[in-house]
């Protein structure tokens, strides 16, 4: 008799569930079917139908996720496809797995024995930035500071990769920063392209020069195709997640139809 009195409320917290199920009111679902299992944890047969809705109400919260991604998936792409067009691509097809997009004005072959700023992203969507320096002599610089007429500035902390080398009696430094840990000196340069900005390398002796216009714009270009690119890696592993949920979830479903045809 206790049974047949919580079975009763019960079935109606589930009717309610189905209700808002139907409705693609998903939270709501789930939290009448998590009801039945907290006040009615001896009303068997609603809380053995719950799971099956359970597992229907994630089943389609993931297809509509699913859905929802693709269509995010397909509009990054196309704006990729737009963008990267205006981009030097980068990839050495034995070594590398991964390719790179460089502005075209800051191509290897075009910066020789220049000193500046180099910006390059991945094909993921990281964003690095490489600060060259060529001189009579070294500096053994191992980071650099930017900074604007305001008195504004960023600056990075000491490169985590940095090597020097000398060419035809030019001395070569260059220093790796990956975006996150520049101190927020290539976001800086982008979001001030249209100013004057002074470029010091910081190293035993430092070094002053102005950042040209093409290197500004590269800096801006960059960091526009990465926001794109590590978007896109994003939604992809998301949409990756997603479809894994589902086949968990179908799986549950198709091991509960067995049981349930087995008598188990």
């Amino acid at each position: 008799m206790a049974c047949t009195n919580v079975e009763k409320p019960a079935a109606e917290r589930l009717e309610m569930a189905r209700q808002a199920f139907a409705a693609g009111n998903y939270n709501e679902a789930k939290l009448q079917i998590d009801s039945i299992k907290i006040l009615y944890p001896k009303a068997f047969e609603a809380r053995k139908a719950g799971i099956g809705l359970m597992q229907q109400v994630e089943l389609e919260e993931q297809q509509k996720s699913l859905a929802y991604l693709d269509s995010l998936i397909a509009d990054k792409r196309n704006e990729l496809e737009a963008m990267k067009g205006k981009f030097a691509f980068e990839k050495d097809e034995e070594y590398e797995t991964i390719g790179r997009y460089l502005h075209p004005s800051q191509v290897i072959e075009k910066n020789l024995n220049r000193s500046f700023l180099r910006f390059q992203v991945d094909e993921l969507g990281n964003m690095s930035m490489t600060s060259i320096y060529c001189g009579s002599r070294y500096i053994h610089h191992a980071a650099v500071r930017v900074s604007c007429a305001d008195e504004s500035f960023a600056q990075t902390p000491p490169s985590k990769d940095s090597y020097e080398t000398s060419d035809l009696g030019m001395q070569i430094e260059k220093a790796d920063y990956k975006l996150g840990e520049d101190g927020n000196v290539m976001g800086f340069v982008a979001l001030n392209k249209e100013r004057n900005i002074q470029v010091e390398f910081l190293g035993d002796k430092n070094h002053r020069m102005q950042l040209g216009k093409a290197d500004k714009e590269a800096a801006a270009g960059i960091y526009s195709l990465a926001e794109v690119l590590s978007t896109l890696t994003r939604l992809n592993k998301e949409r990756e997640e997603a479809k894994q949920k589902i086949a968990f979830i179908e799986g549950k479903m198709k091991e509960r139809a067995h049981q349930a045809t087995s008598g188990m």
